[in-house]
């Protein structure tokens, strides 16, 4: 597992969030709207969007899609339990994203911005150094 500490804006953590769990299913109407968020029980890998404001859209399989607005902060957990990353927001639509990643996470926060090429080879380069 990789330990992630790095700011990331909402919008790249949700689209991680779609391209790791719905992008093949989800509508692309949805894809494309930075208020929809997909959501998911516990006990299949949780996603929970903690917002002011929040409307439950559809339920497609094991993803519910919500409408939300002012997000607080969003809780992803993928169903192998290898990845569990938490976003907070700390002004408007900037926040911070910690916790664990799988190294198939990685390739998907890299893809959606959340980390940049930067970070991977400089996470390389110390463990590298470590070893």
């Amino acid at each position: 597992m990789v330990q992630i500490d790095t700011p990331a804006s909402m919008e790249s953590f949700r689209t991680f969030i779609m391209v790791s769990t719905c992008s093949s299913f989800a509508p692309q109407s949805y894809a494309d709207d930075t208020e929809v968020f997909p959501e998911r029980e516990e006990n299949l890998g949780s996603i929970y969007v903690e917002a002011a404001d929040k409307v439950t859209l559809k339920k497609i399989r094991d993803i519910t899609f919500v409408n939300a607005r002012d997000v607080l902060g969003i809780i992803y957990n993928s169903r192998s339990g290898n990845t569990k990353l938490n976003w907070r927001q700390t002004r408007r639509n900037n926040g911070k994203v910690t916790g664990e990643a799988s190294s198939n996470s990685l390739v998907n926060l890299a893809q959606s911005g959340v980390i940049t090429l930067d970070w991977v080879e400089n996470y390389v380069r110390k463990k590298t150094q470590e070893n």
